[in-house]
């Protein structure tokens, strides 16, 4: 009998589910979009209802295009963390749309606990920022303006979480309330140092206990289901983790100074930083890295607005370039950036110096510049971004980065990769594993169902088709380092006094 494992990839503008063997090979895979939905400014919402049915049709169409008669299956799952869901335990439907992490009706809540001097408490117990970006806020927000919701929730009769335990509950029938210790970690309700609720964050956020699911490590059996009858018997769902964090399990990372950074249209960039929660540096946060095979390993992680988004602006916006695919060469075709910098501040900068109000920039041109610097400029500015946070991660965490694994179009730009281990003096390895998140739920199902018996036997499973080696003569990287700094300071200065 065949062992497949289906792997829901929920991420914020679709759900995705892959088929995969028990070598990690991918037999399917299947993609749905759900709406975006926008009431307000500053408000994003996503229909819950609408995510779990994409979700029994994206099981459906992966076991049916890739699956045979007589396989066996078992469910994992990886999503995006921090959209918070209120339903009602006993019809089971949401009291309205889910909160996404990008919204910012949190904002004022979040803003006066922070002129309470809440900051460092939080921090102390959650290791997050207090942001209406966690779950936390928006759970709030709900029960406070929904009517009903308050006492329906002193009642008993509520129930809330991130979108893994939304899943869950809806694939059990109600039987699993449930999450995992990454998700958990995302909500600034939950205490990363005793691995449960913290009875104080959920009275600041007013949240009663009665509503968060049972937190677990991330390879735990999370109940059974049929995907509404689809199955004729009951499959198991083994495994959930969040997305950045399934992304560091699919990329390996199982030791203290292993980081991974996916270069996206923005990047995630996170370091796993052992067994102990460290405080996290000014600007990032402290979060559970993953749980696994009895042990909890943590991570500091920031993440970056603009990477791959500064070459489409590039291209879209300057005509520069005809698309990311030439910078490459362009980069390659002069000696170094002849002093040019771009500080790509088109919505701000993200970690580590959470300017919203900081503007992008383009210096240090002369009659001497011209596209080949600009270009080669916007390019830098990835990989310097990425080393301002590995480099506040280790230095806080005091751990040396033994390597960065890498993800996303951008790692195939030969000469950034180059640029990049050179500014780390750290190897690279990048991943032929496109969709890392999937891969690292796959991985957490295989420690739940015991396919998978330690982290050497997941290790034989990666897939990695390049490593780049730091040049140690390469001293010019760390002279251009320096100015970038001077143009980042040059950015802050002047949104402080606009």
């Amino acid at each position: 009998m065949a062992v497949r494992i289906i792997s829901i990839d929920q991420s914020t503008s679709s759900t995705k589910a892959f088929l995969f063997d028990s070598e990690g090979h991918i037999l399917a895979k299947t993609s749905l979009p759900h709406k975006q939905y926008y009431p307000k400014e500053g408000w994003v919402e996503h229909d819950a209802e609408e995510i779990y049915a994409n979700t029994l049709k994206a099981i459906r169409a992966v076991v049916e295009e890739g699956g045979k008669e007589g396989d066996a299956y078992s469910i994992a799952i990886t999503n995006q963390r921090e959209t918070v869901v209120v339903w009602n335990a006993e019809s089971g439907r949401p009291l309205c749309h889910a909160v996404v992490w990008q919204d910012l009706r949190g904002e004022a809540f979040c803003e006066k606990l922070k002129a309470e001097g809440k900051s460092d408490f939080v921090m102390s117990r959650s290791g997050l920022l207090i942001d209406p970006y966690f779950a936390g806020s928006g759970a709030k927000w709900i029960l406070d303006n929904i009517e009903g919701a308050r006492a329906a929730a002193q009642k008993g009769l509520l129930r809330m979480g991130t979108i893994d335990s939304w899943l869950v509950w809806k694939l059990t029938g109600g039987k699993v309330h449930a999450t995992d210790y990454t998700n958990a970690s995302r909500t600034l309700l939950f205490n990363i140092h005793t691995l449960d609720w913290d009875d104080y964050l959920l009275k600041l956020f007013t949240i009663p206990r009665s509503m968060v699911p049972e937190a677990c490590p991330s390879d735990a059996g999370f109940g059974e289901t049929t995907a509404e009858g689809f199955f004729r018997e009951p499959v198991k769902i083994a495994g959930v983790i969040g997305d950045s964090h399934g992304a560091l399990v699919g990329q390996m990372c199982f030791t203290e100074g292993l980081g991974k950074a996916t270069y996206g249209t923005g990047s995630s960039v996170m370091v796993n930083i052992g067994l102990k929660p460290v405080p996290a540096p000014q600007g990032l946060v402290t979060s559970v890295g993953f749980a696994a095979l009895g042990k909890v390993w943590y991570a500091f992680e920031g993440n970056i607005h603009s990477t791959g988004a500064t070459l489409k602006w590039m291209a879209d916006n300057l005509k520069l370039i005809g698309g990311p695919s030439e910078t490459e060469a362009l980069a390659a075709s002069i000696p170094d950036n002849g002093g040019v910098y771009l500080v790509p501040a088109f919505a701000g900068l993200g970690a580590p110096y959470w300017s919203a109000s900081a503007r992008a920039v383009i210096c240090g041109m002369t009659f001497s510049s011209g596209k080949a610097q600009v270009v080669r400029a916007g390019l830098e500015s990835i990989a310097y971004q990425v080393s301002d946070l590995l480099g506040a991660m280790t230095e806080k965490a005091g751990i040396e980065l033994r390597e960065l694994r890498v993800d996303g179009g951008p790692t195939h730009n030969k000469f950034l990769m180059h640029f990049q281990s050179d500014l780390l003096q750290a190897p690279i390895l990048r991943s032929v594993v496109e969709d890392a998140s999937a891969f690292g739920a796959f991985i957490v199902n295989g420690f739940a169902t015991g396919r998978i018996k330690d982290f050497a036997d997941a290790e034989r499973l990666a897939r990695f088709d390049c490593r780049i080696e730091p040049d140690p003569e390469n001293t010019a990287v760390r002279e251009a380092y320096k100015g970038w700094g001077r143009a980042v300071a040059m950015v802050l200065s002047a949104a402080e006094n606009q």
